[in-house]
């Protein structure tokens, strides 16, 4: 077993799920992990290249909905834990059903990725497609499952009951910079459910989430809305963790965001007094 990065003592059972996780790792062989650089994923990635080595390989799904920073950090990560790492572009805002973004626009996009890594495996001679669904998933509206069971992708910290809390609680044991990490979600996930998606919006949410973030904002989502009736235009909704809402109060903070937000094409800026919410942006904004 390869010697942790950390002298945090692991809870009984999550040493208990982390050895069957690296069994049943080693029991595939080899495999591609579907890696974003995200909690599960780095945890998942890194822990498949300590039991196989150079028989697993991590791929990124590079498209206009994964932020730049975002990207960068993973190839980082890769690259400080000499973890094998490929960037496949996936065509997911070619399929005109992903870009009307309904409901279940998590589908498309995971099928188009796994479209594109079964192939890619099966070529390089890696036996088994994983990705990093875990047990607080479960009960989630998750479309994206259906599109990993289709192509038979394995979700190995699901099947072996590992909680978002145990993850991290390891990630920390094996001194991953992930273990603190906010969850992240694709950007298309900023757009009301039903109105398009476009390349445009999600530059214009990229930018702004960058901004706030070299503002020091840790959990914190920008919602794009377009405004209809009378109101013509694109209305950003900041969501920030209650803990950051102070910050708010800060005169020059907040003329500083309202600018580059404007300078971005927002209209309307505003802040939800609801706070940081994980998952989709729900509901349009459409005033009479």
């Amino acid at each position: 077993m390869t010697a942790p990065a950390s002298d945090i003592a692991l809870k009984p059972i999550t040493e208990a799920k982390y050895r069957a996780l690296r069994e049943l790792l080693a029991s595939y062989g080899s495999c591609v992990i579907a890696y974003s650089g995200g909690v599960d994923s780095v945890f998942l990635a890194k822990v498949a290249h300590d039991v196989l080595g150079q028989r697993s390989l991590a791929a990124i799904a590079d498209s206009p909905s994964l932020p730049r920073r975002e990207l960068q950090e993973a190839l980082e990560i890769a690259e400080r834990f000499e973890i094998p790492v490929r960037v496949l572009q996936t065509q997911e805002f070619s399929d005109p059903r992903y870009l009307s973004n309904p409901e279940n626009r998590c589908y498309f996009c995971k099928h188009a990725l796994f479209r594109e890594l079964e192939p890619m495996a099966r070529s390089l001679g890696y036996q088994v497609l994983a990705y990093g669904e875990n047990a607080s998933d479960i009960g989630d509206h998750r479309p994206g499952a259906k599109a990993a069971g289709e192509f038979q992708v394995r979700a190995p910290l699901k099947e072996l009951g590992l909680s978002k809390a145990e993850i991290r609680e390891l990630s920390a044991h094996l001194g991953l910079p992930t273990a603190d990490k906010p969850q992240m979600a694709c950007l298309s996930s900023r757009i009301p459910t039903g109105e398009a998606v476009t390349e445009e919006k999600l530059h214009m949410v990229e930018e702004a989430e960058a901004f706030l973030r070299d503002q020091g904002f840790h959990d914190l989502r920008v919602r794009h809305h377009e405004l209809g009736g009378t109101l013509k235009g694109h209305l950003a909704r900041i969501e920030v963790g209650p803990p950051e809402f102070q910050r708010w109060q800060d005169p020059e903070l907040r003329e500083s965001v309202l600018v580059r937000l404007r300078h971005l094409g927002y209209g309307l800026v505003t802040v939800d007094l609801n706070g940081y919410r994980r998952g989709p942006t729900p509901i349009p904004l459409k005033p009479a």
